[in-house]
């Protein structure tokens, strides 16, 4: 894959709402393997597409995008030997001070004697905005959530169907009285990332209690915003739409979106003491790295890094070479694991 074939797939894995980090090149020694500009996709499962370097530096960037993708905050990886860096590495030797935030230092040695410099950055998905109803108010939400770059629908709500929604969506009905109950319905059972209704409390309170006669689940029923947005008091609908967008920009800063049991509710729905439920957020596995024992090389631990067991541990190499210096003198480099 080319650089403009990896930015392609990267805009077609925000469109889906996946979550992933981009890695570029934006400096390499000779002989390294990899280009300036090179570009690389890395998901949150750790698969890579694209091309960032050879083995000495894919596990590295692997490990150091998972991160990323978790913490949300960049990082500019550097691989090689402190001598390739000059004063940045320097900084990180620990005789000079810490490594600059933001910036991260792995030793790598590999026979090539290449070394890179890789921009790491997380890509979160777009937020997408579903708007059930047709109503000035509905629609000013829409135009207010698009100046944030957020992806928003408008449905009528005879439109509307589980299956516009899922659990990343934002799904704010606003049918104004218009067959609230079976909307609303439909909308819980997407179990959306956040879903408020539009409406008094008192109109709030009839719709969740003709559904919870109905028998939809008291837990689900209680996720529900009602009235959605800030409580602002009596206002018009444009200022709705601020409160309504001012509570999901809220949400989303404090990152109660991600796990909707940590999201607070203010209905008149009926109370009961069974548990909220949580849906399972994405569990970033990080691939099982171990160093080196020889080079301090980061390489992924399995079949490929000829694996060696001593004295009831196992060691994982970068190369050949580094295998025969341990097994020349497993005593100089015994202990030295670290995964």
């Amino acid at each position: 894959m080319d650089s403009w074939s990896v930015m392609e797939q990267a805009a077609e894995l925000a469109r889906r709402g996946a979550a992933f980090a981009l890695a570029t090149v934006v400096w390499r020694q000779a002989p390294s393997s990899s280009q300036l500009g090179s570009r690389a996709i890395i998901t949150a499962d750790g698969e890579l597409r694209g091309w960032i370097g050879g083995a000495c530096a894919e596990p590295a960037v692997i490990r150091a995008a998972q991160q990323v993708i978790s913490s949300g905050e960049a990082k500019l990886l550097l691989l090689g030997t402190p001598e390739q860096f000059g004063t940045a590495a320097q900084l990180g030797s620990g005789a000079h001070g810490a490594v600059p935030d933001g910036m991260t230092m792995v030793p790598i040695s590999c026979q090539s004697e290449g070394a890179l410099e890789v921009y790491i950055e997380p890509v979160h998905p777009v937020p997408h905005l579903i708007v059930v109803g047709h109503s000035p108010m509905a629609q000013t939400l829409a135009d207010l959530a698009g100046t944030l770059g957020w992806r928003t629908d408008v449905l009528d709500g005879a439109q509307f169907s589980t299956a516009d929604a899922d659990e990343n969506a934002m799904v704010v009905v606003a049918t104004q009285g218009h067959n609230d109950e079976g909307v609303l319905e439909r909308a819980i059972a997407a179990r959306p990332a956040y879903l408020g209704l539009v409406g008094s409390r008192k109109r709030g309170a009839a719709v969740l209690g003709y559904l919870a006669d109905r028998g939809v689940p008291a837990e689900q029923l209680a996720r529900v915003q009602v009235p959605a947005g800030l409580d602002l008091g009596s206002t018009t609908h444009p200022e709705i739409a601020v409160a309504i967008l001012a509570e999901l920009v809220q949400l989303r800063a404090a990152g109660a979106l991600g796990n909707q049991a940590a999201q607070t509710t203010h209905t008149t729905a009926p109370q009961t003491t069974a548990p909220q439920t949580t849906v399972p957020q994405t569990t970033v596995r990080p691939a099982a790295i171990a160093i080196d024992p020889v080079c301090g090389m980061s390489v992924t631990a399995g079949p490929d890094a000829m694996p060696l067991d001593h004295d009831g541990a196992t060691y994982y190499f970068c190369c050949a070479r580094c295998r025969q210096v341990f097994e020349a003198d497993p005593a100089a480099y015994a202990g030295k694991l670290v995964q």
